[in-house]
This record gives C-alpha cells, sequence and structure tokens, in this order.
C-alpha cells in the first residue's frame, strides 16, 4: 500500500468516527469538540488532494467558528454555563485525544510532503497555477445552481433559528399613554408617618 493510501484511509476512519460522535454525543461540548476533528481532518483530506485554499478555508472558516457556533447553541438553549464550567477538567483527556490526534494528521500529510513519501506519478500542479482562481470559476460557473442553493439552506437556517427563538410572546413593558395621563399621585405615591424614637 502506497502511502499516499494509508494516509487517506486513516484520516478517512477518523472522519467517519468523528463525524458519527457528532450526532451521537449528548454533551454539547464533546459535540463540539468532535465536530472540530472532523473539520481538521477533512482539511487533511483537502491537501491530499492538492486543494490548498479549501483546506485553510475550512481551517480558518469552520474550525475557527465552531465555538462562536456553540456559544450560539448554549444560549438558545439554555444551558447551565456553571455546571459545565464544574466539570471542565473532565473533557481534558478527550481533548488531549483529540490533539494528539490533529498533531499526527499534520506530521503524516506534511511530513509525507517533505520527506517524499507521497508517490511522485501524481501530476504536480505549476506555480503559475491559482487554486482560488481555479475553484472561482468552477464555483461561479459549472456549479452556480448548487452554490445558489446553499446559500438559500442557510438563510432558511438563519430564519428559523430567529423564529425558534421569538416562539413565546414576550411582554410589552411599554405603557398605554392614556393611562398616564389619568395617574393621580396619591394613586402612586403613600406618606408614611414613622413615630421618631429617641436613643440615649
Amino acid at each position: 500500500m502506497e502511502f499516499r493510501t494509508f494516509v487517506f484511509y486513516f484520516l478517512s476512519a477518523i472522519l467517519v468516527i468523528a463525524g458519527l460522535r457528532v450526532i451521537t454525543a449528548r454533551n454539547p461540548v464533546r459535540a463540539a469538540l468532535y465536530l472540530v476533528l472532523a473539520f481538521f481532518t477533512a482539511s487533511g483530506v483537502w491537501i491530499l488532494l492538492q486543494a490548498e485554499f479549501l483546506a485553510i478555508a475550512l481551517v480558518l472558516v469552520y474550525v475557527g467558528a465552531v465555538m462562536v457556533l456553540f456559544l450560539f447553541v448554549v444560549m438558545m438553549l439554555d444551558i447551565n454555563i456553571d455546571r459545565l464550567r464544574e466539570g471542565f477538567w473532565r473533557y481534558l483527556p478527550l481533548g488531549s485525544i483529540i490533539a494528539l490526534l490533529m498533531v499526527s494528521e499534520m506530521a503524516l500529510v506534511l511530513g509525507g510532503n517533505y520527506l517524499g513519501l507521497f508517490e511522485t506519478s501524481v501530476e504536480q500542479a505549476g506555480a503559475e497555477h491559482s487554486n482560488v482562481q481555479a475553484v472561482g470559476r468552477l464555483m461561479f460557473t459549472d456549479y452556480v445552481y448548487p452554490f445558489e442553493l446553499a446559500s438559500v439552506v442557510l438563510l432558511v437556517g438563519i430564519v428559523a433559528a430567529v423564529a425558534l427563538t421569538q416562539r413565546e410572546r414576550r411582554k410589552n413593558k411599554s405603557v398605554s399613554p392614556s393611562q398616564q395621563v389619568f395617574v393621580k399621585a396619591r394613586d402612586r405615591v403613600r406618606v408614611l408617618q414613622m413615630p421618631a424614637e429617641k436613643r440615649d
């Protein structure tokens, strides 16, 4: 088995397991950690396919926004933050394992390229080749309809999230001006007379 094939199957196995754990983990903190691992592993697969721009974008955009997404979910579900903070050190072993997997993935992909362990029969792109330009041309020509469909799906998700937060009718704190006009001071203010106490 060639080294590239071994790295691909290794990353694919981690990606499938991490993806399954994202949807099966009951604890939102564990699900977020597995989601970070899944995105990072997917970026390693993109690097194997010589799509460096997509790999870096996946890490910067998705992995960087996972914590913001997690905080958004915490605010939506009204999870007790104090209870999660109490068990912070319980997640240290899982976080350490995920960090070690990320480091091993980086060592396999980057170290394999540096040491020349990948097969040389694969056609390499030249220095004049722009990965970003090729992705942009394909996205807005051949795949323009899927691109627009993805934007519509994201818009529907945003609208649904806002609608879920506004399900319960909140009480209006405004006061009617007609009620304010007829308010009298004796109805709102009451003067109490308390006997004075003399202390020695």
